[in-house]
């Protein structure tokens, strides 16, 4: 199921708001990379987007480890969250806003929220008693842990037995609203696998969760009863609200939903699956709000085959790995490599091999040789050719025209269901079948003949095909797309991306003068 497809539609998609207790790691660049490529897809597709991605920052996790630190939690929170600036700008990262649910804005919205379920009769105070898991700020049922209540996540993690005065939200009560929610809207959760496990959970019966917590100062006091702080999930699914506020708004609900809302899709890690699934859902029925329209629960990742974690020591720092192979290398090895909503692993050897392979050898190679032939045979400029008369088109080169005409529409449909690696599979293929055509024309040949008019053929197809291939994969490289248009004289503007027009073919203007070409990906040596 893809996302609606009406070319002025806007569009809005989220990451997960990510949990400032630590340094941002590989897993949250894995689904930034991906909300951004689809982000880039639909800005080019002609859509007005609203890309959201931010950080959740309150709850005892955070606070316990700014204690350790020796800083106040907003200190903490204002130090990671600079890092994550900083590494969404390595990766280039194109976000239309940062959310924050520190910021006195967010306050607004999540006090208005509450005392609408709160009116609706969905909250009300009872004991607490259970297994609390501080990593995940969350309740855990005695039936999810084994015999040591160690959490099943965080799994050096022993839950805390919890004894206290909570509101909860009625989740029950919307039991049968959400299993016909999600009869009537089967691509809800997606893909598949993750459908079927939220299925199974609500199957189980759904049961009341809570929504404060008592000792802690750490997040916004419950406004009906300031003694109680708001649990950090009802307060932390509220930001991606804020953010469609605009900038001189005043922080209302109704201008944080006049033009955005609801969202197309929130792109989520599989473990925070159920409060996306379920209880976000439900909150929203409770508020009399709209649901969003998808939420994708994407893989997790290894390394080398094991789970990540500091106890292995075999955590990734993704700063290291985009400050010695480049944001796109990277963007392409996760999006090309991994399919999205598998989990998925990451080898260095492998991402070596498979850049070098896919980049420098068959793309970067291809351009850069098929320049130096035009340079040789054809003076330097974009070969005399007619693009639009195809009544004289060799049998050689029809079968690639073709292809790359078609390729659009295809790799488009890729791109809506968030297969990305098919995406890259079908632009690959245009390239690998652009070699094949040097090797069965061989330019030199003709032009050794005086076969002119082949020779402009050939190249001029040769150019035109790796133009459409650069632009349909410059959502996931988009440094390359744009290095790779500099070299056949033309322009990419990043902040205003050439629009889905140049997946037409013969947008290449004869005559035009080139200049020297240089490789536009460097080979990966191994350190």
């Amino acid at each position: 199921m893809s996302l609606e497809s009406n070319s002025l539609e806007p569009i809005a998609l989220t990451t997960p708001l990510f949990y400032v207790n630590d340094r941002p790691h590989i897993g949250s660049a894995y689904p930034t990379i991906a909300a951004d490529a689809l982000a880039r897809f639909y800005r080019m597709k002609g859509h007005p987007v609203m890309f959201v991605t931010g950080t959740d920052e309150h709850g005892q996790k955070i606070q316990r480890t700014a204690e350790k630190n020796n800083l106040s939690p907003q200190e903490h929170c204002d130090r990671t969250v600079a890092e994550f600036y900083s590494l969404w700008e390595k990766f280039n990262i194109r976000f239309d806003r940062f959310t924050r649910t520190t910021a006195p804005r967010h306050q607004a919205i999540v006090n208005e929220f509450f005392q609408r379920v709160y009116d609706a009769g969905d909250i009300y105070l009872n004991q607490q008693k259970g297994w609390y898991c501080v990593a995940c700020e969350e309740f855990k049922e005695e039936r999810e842990l084994p015999e040591s209540h160690h959490c099943t996540i965080h799994t050096n993690v022993v839950c805390e037995w919890r004894d206290e005065p909570n509101y909860f939200f009625r989740l029950s009560k919307y039991q049968d609203a959400l299993d016909q929610f999600h009869i009537a809207n089967p691509n809800f959760i997606q893909p598949e696998s993750r459908r079927n496990e939220v299925l199974g959970f609500m199957k189980q019966g759904l049961q009341d969760f809570s929504i404060s917590r008592v000792n802690l100062d750490w997040g916004f006091p419950i406004p009906t009863d300031p003694t109680h702080t708001i649990y950090v999930w009802f307060d932390a699914l509220l930001g991606y609200v804020t953010a469609l506020l605009d900038p001189d708004d005043k922080p209302t609900l109704e201008n944080a939903l006049k033009k955005w809302y609801p969202f197309n899709l929130h792109i989520i890690g599989k473990d925070i699956l159920r409060f996306h699934a379920i209880y976000w859902p439900a909150m929203l029925m409770s508020a009399g709000l709209a649901l969003p329209k998808r939420v994708f629960g994407h893989g997790l990742l290894t390394k080398d085959g094991l789970k990540m974690g500091k106890t292995l020591g075999n955590t990734i720092d993704p700063y290291d790995l985009v400050n010695r192979f480049g944001a796109d290398a990277l963007r392409y090895y996760f999006l090309r490599e991994i399919e999205f909503g598998r989990d998925g692993d990451f080898n260095e050897e492998r991402f070596i091999a498979i850049a070098n392979a896919d980049l420098a050898n068959s793309l970067g190679n291809l351009l850069n040789r098929t320049l130096g032939m035009v340079g040789k045979y054809c003076q330097q400029a974009i070969p005399e050719y007619d693009a639009s008369d195809r009544s004289e088109v060799s049998d050689l080169v029809r079968p690639l025209i073709e292809q790359a005409t078609a390729l659009g529409d295809r790799v488009a449909t890729d791109y809506q269901n968030l297969n990305f690696r098919a995406a890259c599979e079908k632009i690959l293929e245009l390239i690998w079948n652009c070699n094949k055509l040097i090797d069965e024309t061989t330019p030199w040949k003709l032009f050794k003949a005086g076969k002119q008019k082949e020779v402009n053929e050939t190249l001029y197809v040769l150019l035109e095909s790796v133009r459409i291939a650069m632009y349909l994969l410059s959502p996931i490289t988009p440094s390359l797309a744009i290095s790779a248009y500099q070299q056949l004289g033309l322009n990419f503007d990043e902040t205003s991306p050439p629009d889905w027009s140049h997946t037409n073919w013969g947008r290449l203007q004869t005559d035009r003068p080139l200049s020297t070409p240089t490789p536009i990906f460097q080979r990966i040596e191994h350190s």
